[in-house]
């Protein structure tokens, strides 16, 4: 769905660095190595964003169009 705007336990804004992490994950990094050269060293942020799966353009496929 929607990348959470902030970290669901502690409430640090994460939707920020959503992109970032995308990208240089695909690009081949390490995610743990990624979360940490984004700040991120609570495990609760990475986990926010670690498990972050985007549905959104699956779910669009079963939109009701009137």
């Amino acid at each position: 769905m929607i990348v959470p705007v902030r970290c669901w336990t502690c409430g640090r804004p994460v939707a920020h660095l959503w992109e970032d992490f995308r990208n240089r994950v695909l690009a081949g990094e390490h995610p743990g190595h990624v979360l940490d050269s984004l700040g991120l060293r609570r495990y609760c942020c990475r986990r926010t964003l670690m498990g972050h799966v985007e549905w959104i353009d699956l779910l669009l496929k079963f939109e009701q169009r009137q």
